[in-house]
């Protein structure tokens, strides 16, 4: 009986995921509405596959559904942008050491890489496409600058200057 039972769970929850993955197709959300909610570093969508396992909140799980991105073999390493913004707030900028050591010490070797300052915001990195569109934004708040680092060497394409 409980065999019967944990397969149709089981079985439940496969249905559940997969119809969750046809509807993010359907009702993606944009960068921005995404960014609202607070999944701005959740791009993948098996990542919401694990936060369903441990949050029971419906709604909470279709969000994260309709911000993430399928997954492919190796794709978070695949991807590579032509530049980034660093979009931080010059008044917070104190509480960030890290990203203040990797602007007046590491941000020269990216020339793609350019300082935004914007009123209240978080430090992230917003990554641009070759037409200069915003195509990510990842949270850098408790980043060490050698991460922000070797993020940048990953995902940046190095321009025709370098």
């Amino acid at each position: 009986m409980k065999k019967h039972l944990m397969g149709a769970y089981a079985i439940a929850v496969a249905v559940l995921l997969a119809l969750s993955s046809v509807a993010s197709a359907e009702e993606q959300l944009s960068l921005r509405e995404c960014e609202n909610l607070g999944f701005t570093g959740l791009a993948l969508c098996s990542d919401c596959n694990t936060l369903s396992e441990y949050v029971k909140d419906k709604d909470l799980v279709s969000d994260c559904f309709k911000c993430c991105t399928e997954d492919s073999d190796d794709a978070t390493t695949k991807i590579t942008y032509s530049g980034a913004l660093l979009e931080v707030c010059m008044r917070k900028l104190v509480f960030y050491p890290e990203v203040v050591s990797f602007i007046e010490e590491e941000k020269d070797q990216f020339p793609s890489v350019k300082v935004q300052y914007v009123f209240n915001s978080p430090p992230k990195l917003i990554m641009l496409d070759d037409v200069g569109q915003q195509k990510e934004t990842i949270r850098v708040d408790n980043w060490k600058r050698e991460h922000i680092l070797q993020f940048l060497r990953e995902k940046v394409k190095p321009s025709a200057a370098e």
